[in-house]
C-alpha cells in the first residue's frame, strides 16, 4: 500500500486470489479498498443482522434485486459460508467494518470477535467490482483503479423498494466514460445480473438526485474529463442507507469499497 493509500502494483500481484486477499485483511497487511484486487474473483458486499431481523432483510434484498444481488446467506451465528470459500471467515476477512446502533454508525473495527454474537446472520450481496474486471478485459478504462482509489459512490433520489421496516434511498457508483465505452460496458454488465448488470442511469446526475459528483457520499472523487459521460450502476452500499433507515438494534455492514473477496470466479456469474 503505498503513503497515499492506493494500492500499488506489488501489492496488487501479491494479493492475487480471494484467498490471498482474506488471509491479508485477517493478518492486518491489507485494510483498504479492495478495487482491482484478485482479478478473476468475485467480491461481494455485507451485511450482518440479528436473527430477528434478517427474513425482513432478506425480503428488501429480494425486492431490490439491482442493488442488492443475494450471493449468500450463513446459518444464524455460523461466521462461514462455505460455497464462497472453504475457509472464509466473516468475522476477519474483509479489510474493515461498520458497526450500527439503533441506525447509527458506532464504529469502523478491523474484525468483528469484539461485537460477534449467536444470533446473527450474515449476507453477502454481489458488488460492481466483480464486473469491473470484464470491463478492463475489454479495454473499457476505469479511472479509479487507474489512480488506485476507490469508486465513488452517491445516495440519490430514487426510492428502492419498500420491505416491512427496511427501505431508503437506490445508491449508485459512478465510472466516468466516452460514449462508445458506456455502450460497450451496457453490453458487458447486462450478463452480470448477480453483480448489479446493467447501469440504471447515464449522464444527467441532477435527474437522480446528484447535485455535484465531486462530492460522492462515499468513496472518492474522481474527474471527469471533456467528452465524457457519469454512467451509474445500482450500488452494494445501498442496504446500509436501508439500515440507517429500518434502524435495528444492531447491524454490520462492510465499510464502503471494503469487500469480501471470495473464491468464486467472475466468470460463473455471467448470463448468456
Amino acid at each position: 500500500m503505498d503513503h497515499d493509500g492506493s494500492i500499488d502494483s506489488q501489492t496488487r500481484v501479491a494479493l492475487a486470489s480471494g484467498l490471498d486477499v482474506r488471509l491479508a485483511c485477517r493478518s492486518g497487511a491489507h485494510d483498504g479498498p479492495t478495487a482491482g484486487l484478485a482479478p478473476g474473483f468475485v467480491q461481494g458486499n455485507l451485511a450482518v443482522l440479528p436473527r430477528d431481523w434478517a427474513e425482513e432483510f432478506l425480503r428488501f434484498c429480494q425486492a431490490n434485486p439491482k442493488p442488492c444481488p443475494v450471493l449468500g446467506v450463513a446459518e444464524a451465528g455460523s461466521p462461514g459460508l462455505p460455497l464462497l470459500g472453504e475457509t472464509l471467515d466473516i468475522r476477519t476477512d474483509l479489510p474493515r467494518y461498520r458497526v450500527w446502533r439503533d441506525g447509527e454508525l458506532v464504529a469502523e473495527p478491523r474484525d468483528l470477535f469484539g461485537v460477534w454474537r449467536d444470533d446473527l446472520v450474515s449476507f453477502v450481496i454481489g458488488c460492481s467490482f466483480s464486473f469491473e474486471e470484464a470491463l478492463l478485459q475489454a479495454d473499457v478504462p476505469l479511472r479509479h483503479i487507474a489512480r488506485g482509489s476507490n469508486v465513488p459512490m452517491y445516495r440519490t433520489s430514487v426510492a428502492t423498494q419498500r420491505a416491512g421496516r427496511f427501505h431508503g434511498p437506490l445508491v449508485v457508483s459512478m465510472r466516468p466514460l466516452r460514449p462508445a465505452d458506456a455502450i460497450r460496458a451496457i453490453q458487458i454488465t447486462s450478463r452480470l445480473p448477480a453483480v448489479h448488470g446493467a447501469p440504471v442511469h447515464i449522464g444527467f446526475p441532477e435527474a437522480i438526485g446528484i447535485s455535484d459528483l465531486g462530492r460522492p457520499d462515499y468513496g472518492d472523487a474522481v474527474p471527469m474529463e471533456a467528452g465524457e459521460l457519469p454512467v451509474f450502476w445500482a450500488c452494494g452500499v445501498t442496504p446500509q442507507a436501508a439500515i440507517a433507515a429500518a434502524r435495528p438494534p444492531f447491524a454490520i455492514t462492510h465499510a464502503p469499497g471494503c469487500m469480501l473477496v471470495t473464491d468464486l470466479r467472475n466468470a460463473r456469474l455471467a448470463v448468456s
